[in-house]
């Protein structure tokens, strides 16, 4: 056994913690935190300790494929598979236009680095429209922190006074640092105080000091509640708002008439402890919020990110430690652009509103499956399973079968990726440089660039995906090597000499759609230990150097303009476990507001409008008497990329929670099996009994309804959610499914 420990990265949520890796051969023998990583300090769920199963999965692709014309594939080699997808895409660019191909993905969990080189190739195509998983998440919170703030805000729950999380389980789902250890944190000392909003009875609202247990689907009733209280009992910062918002008036129209008696009914929480929750964020002097998927993925999504963002904006919580502030993005992987009132750019048959770039995942399949002229005609999917993992997985898989072409990049052969016309392999995460984009701490913020723990399989015929996109790019034109060689002699003078040659480079337009690619060609080269994919990080570096100067310098960079850039960036190449790059003031935030006059603009008209029309309560489906969610984060739960079902030690099938209430109705018991259907379909899954979930309400875990070699042939393990769940249900704003709100109705199987 191998007795070195070697720095990389978790790669099962966005928190990305820093962990240590031993090997045996090619096994990953121990795991451990990384007590060097500036963010988790030697923090680990139980999740990493095994990732060996996704890193020697079974299904692991090791070379080129093509599918032959009987639908089975055949081996071919990277020359050949680059010079057909160059030519077959050129070709649907030039019988429909560049917008007739699609792009999904950009880099899965922990996975980015490779996902920022993708653009190149798609610019050089002219393809202008892409999605992938934020799409289906957080895009209606994007839309909201745009209007609003002109950027995003995230919570400094290590600082805070009050902690408010809203449809967030952090013990599970993580996304803050140090998850669980923070929450104990908070919990244990008495002059801090824990609220969670959520229908179930989490592992983090059994810690918590109150816990508005809403009704599934009730949370906007709820949420307007507590910003109804803030108003009518006068618990608002008065002083604070008028020098730093506007719209308030509108506001306080809008909530002055909120039945807040009838709200917490309807929500299903007593009203005297929404009012005390209410009162506790007035108090308090710091507040830090998380919302996450049980508010984004339900009725009135984006509904609710409003009324939470009111909830702490109207209290003052903005700007300060402890309180929610604009993150310094390493590498912007969500886009604002607040410049008032202005159209929407939508897709172009459903007319979906684009986000943050983004199309909506639900809509996919509708812009495929038509005769529309403007239909997505061609498809590069990169590092995504969107046949598994976007809503109506039936409809989404005949809509990709239904294109002119299909790529897929990724290291397994996926469900998307049998449907693919070529499927090309990249080297696993710990096979290649690579890193996460998900940097959102405050005050001090970290990006982790990942070292290769091992070499790829021996045998194996796999390229990363910088090369891959580097090569289709030269496929296609877009790289002429007399425009790539100047700057390659440039590179190898100095930083400085190709720093200059670069910038007029850039003049260039045809250069600039594929500059990614280009510092992969030129820069990367010279780059230390192999690094050659970090050149686009170079970039970024120089970005946030000219951004925000004295941050990177109170990180420890010293320097000017380029060259402080130019220091960052080694000292990133230079830290295997990862650095603190930039270090904020108190009230640094308030300079990262990004809207037009430097306010916070409460007022959202359709928003408001919205609120004045809720009704009486979330609409009843007698046939489907049940609210499922459809993806709950559990223990041996993760994202997709853990293909082989034996990594979890506990609920190996998922199970189908229900509560003892609802199981003594339908003559269920602990282990016994149930048919769950919804308007979609039906899955089959065994039964768990338990108090945690309020009658009426069941859950399916997320990741699983995989495929995976067995040793009779391929075995499906668990139900797919997505095999029951609507592309039309989803937000009238921002397109997010509603999974967490799935109609259904429960039948006891025979023994």
């Amino acid at each position: 056994m191998d007795t070195e420990w070697r720095p990389s990265a978790c790669v099962l949520c966005a928190s990305n913690c820093g962990i240590e890796i031993k090997l045996d051969g090619r096994r990953f023998e121990r795991i451990r935190g990384d007590k060097a990583h500036p963010s988790s300090q030697g923090y680990a769920c139980e999740k990493p300790l095994r990732l060996d199963h996704y890193q020697n999965g079974v299904d692991r692709l090791t070379h080129p494929l093509r599918r032959r014309p009987d639908g089975t594939f055949e081996r071919v080699d990277w020359d050949t598979a680059i010079a057909e997808i160059a030519a077959r895409f050129s070709a649907v660019r030039d019988a429909h236009g560049g917008e007739s191909i699609f792009y999904y993905g950009g880099g899965g969990q922990g996975n980015h680095l490779g996902g920022s080189y993708s653009g190149a190739f798609m610019r050089a195509l002219g393809a202008r429209y892409r999605s992938n998983a934020l799409a289906q998440e957080k895009t209606g919170l994007f839309w909201v922190s745009d209007r609003m703030l002109g950027n995003m805000a995230t919570g400094d729950f290590e600082h805070c006074e009050v902690a408010l999380f809203v449809g967030k389980n952090p013990w599970q789902s993580h996304g803050l640092p140090r998850a669980r250890p923070t929450l104990r944190e908070i919990a244990r000392d008495p002059a801090r105080c824990m609220i969670v909003i959520d229908p179930r009875r989490t592992e983090t609202a059994e810690l918590a000091d109150i816990h508005l247990r809403v009704r599934p689907g009730a949370d906007a009733w709820l949420l307007a509640a507590m910003a109804a209280v803030l108003v009518q009992e006068d618990l608002i910062a008065h002083e604070w708002l008028a020098a730093h918002a506007v719209g308030l008036e509108e506001v306080r129209e809008a909530l002055r008439p909120v039945p807040v008696a009838a709200y917490c009914e309807t929500a299903g929480v007593p009203e005297e402890l929404v009012r005390t929750a209410a009162r506790r964020v007035a108090a308090a002097s710091s507040v830090a919020v998380f919302e996450d998927l049980g508010v984004q993925m339900t009725l009135h999504s984006t509904l609710n990110s409003y009324l939470d963002n009111l909830l702490w904006l109207l209290t003052g919580n903005f700007g300060r430690p402890g309180t929610n502030n604009p993150p310094i993005l390493f590498a912007p992987f969500v886009t604002f652009s607040h410049h008032g009132p202005k159209r929407d750019r939508v897709s172009p048959v459903a007319g979906a509103r684009i986000i943050s770039g983004l199309v909506p995942s639900n809509v996919v399949a509708e812009e495929i499956l038509t005769d529309h002229p403007r239909r997505y005609r061609a498809m590069l999917v990169e590092t995504a399973n969107p046949a598994h993992s976007v809503a109506d997985s039936k409809r989404m898989r005949a809509a990709m079968e239904a294109l002119d072409l299909l790529v897929v990049i990724d290291i397994a052969m996926t469900e998307t990726a049998r449907l693919a016309d070529y499927v090309l392999p990249a080297p696993s995460q710990f096979e290649k440089w690579e890193a996460t984009f998900f940097n959102l701490e405050a005050p001090a913020n970290h990006f982790h660039l990942r070292r290769p723990v091992l070499d790829p399989p021996e045998g194996a015929d796999l390229l990363p995906e910088p090369e891959i996109h580097a090569r289709l790019c030269e496929a296609v034109g877009a790289l002429p090597a007399d425009r790539v060689r100047p700057l390659r002699e440039a590179a190898e003078r100095g930083r400085a000499a190709f720093a200059e040659a670069f910038m007029a480079a850039m003049a260039d337009p045809r250069l600039a759609r594929v500059a990614p690619a280009l510092l992969y060609r030129t820069l990367g080269p010279t780059l230390p230990g192999g690094a050659a994919a970090a050149a686009s990080l170079w970039a970024q570096a120089v970005r946030v150097a000219m951004a925000h100067p004295d941050a990177v310098r109170r990180a420890g960079i010293d320097g000017e303009g380029v060259e402080l850039g130019d220091r960052l960036f080694d000292a990133i190449l230079d830290s295997p476990s990862g650095l603190v790059f930039t270090v904020d003031e108190p009230s640094d935030g308030w300079d990262r507001l990004g809207t037009p006059d430097k306010k916070i603009h409460l007022a959202l008209p359709d928003l408001l409008e919205e609120l004045a029309g809720l009704g009486a309560g979330p609409d009843e489906h007698p046939e489907y008497p049940f609210v499922l969610s459809a993806g709950e984060r559990r223990a041996f739960t993760a994202n997709t990329i853990f293909r082989d079902p034996s990594w979890r030690r506990r609920d190996v099938d998922g199970m189908l929670r229900i509560s003892p209430k609802d199981a003594a109705e339908l003559g269920l018991s602990g282990g016994s099996r149930a048919r769950v259907t919804t308007r979609r379909g039906s899955v089959e899954a065994t039964v768990e009994i338990t108090d945690t979930l309020q009658a009426g309400h069941i859950s399916l875990p997320n990741g699983l309804g995989l495929s995976y070699p067995g040793e009779a042939g391929e075995v499906t393990t668990g139900a797919p959610p997505n095999e029951l769940t609507a592309s039309e249900d989803r937000d009238p704003y921002a397109g997010t499914p509603w999974h967490k709100h799935v109609p259904a109705r429960v039948e006891a199987l025979p023994a």
